[in-house]
């Protein structure tokens, strides 16, 4: 039985990712900071609600967890999912009340949206997800071409952000959406995976993109 960890450091919206994941198809899901539990999932989710620095410094605060996380996804490769703050936080730094530090998994800087034009702050609702090829600069929506990511797909997610993750490199933006400026809605490499919607709250997209996230091998 795949074992999914959800990791609990005070900052995520666990019970409603918790349902999502079991109505995904997930048979075991652990809401956990306990890092010997993460050390032995198969799979990690990190969700996040709220401000850069607070959840960074949620996770931190919990004895071994980060150092965890680390071993079991960037050093043995167990398929993770970053969602919302919980993708921000692989960036290198967020700048939301003033620069702090991230885990720096995915090269970036987690910046505010502006407003004018008619775009509102924070961002709010329903909009696109459009898969992207940032190796090639051009967008990936030809799924049976084998171009998206396995776990992406074309559709429209729920969103809840004031804040964008700027990638380094174009290569590790996977998919994208657009708020006053073209931002990536979804990031990764190898098994990092990171959405800045939220699949819990995006119903039937949302489901079947955990789906994917359960199924999926890197």
């Amino acid at each position: 039985m795949s074992a999914v960890a959800l990791i609990d450091y005070g900052a995520g919206n666990l019970r409603s990712v918790h349902n999502a994941l079991v109505a995904a198809g997930a048979e075991n899901v652990a809401v956990t900071a306990d890092p010997d539990v993460v050390s032995k999932a198969d799979r990690i989710v990190l969700p996040g609600v709220g401000a850069f620095a607070a959840c960074m410094n949620g996770l931190s605060a919990i004895d071994g967890l980060v150092e965890a996380l680390e071993r079991r996804v960037r050093g043995e490769g167990a398929p993770f999912l970053g969602i919302c703050v919980g993708m921000q936080l692989l960036a290198d730094a967020g700048e939301e009340h003033g620069r702090h530090k991230g885990l720096g998994w995915i090269g970036g800087t987690v910046r505010r949206f502006e407003e004018g034009f008619g775009y509102r702050f924070p961002h709010m609702g329903w909009n696109d997800v459009v898969p992207f090829d940032g190796k090639s600069g051009k967008l990936a929506v030809e799924e049976r071409a084998g171009q998206c990511h396995p776990v992406l797909a074309p559709g429209e997610a729920y969103f809840l952000h004031g804040y964008y993750f700027e990638a380094a490199r174009p290569s590790e933006v996977l998919a994208i959406s657009d708020h006053s400026v073209m931002f990536a809605a979804a990031v990764g490499r190898d098994n990092i995976l990171g959405v800045q919607f939220h699949p819990e709250k995006s119903q039937a997209y949302g489901l079947a993109t955990l789906e994917r996230f359960l199924a999926w091998r890197p």
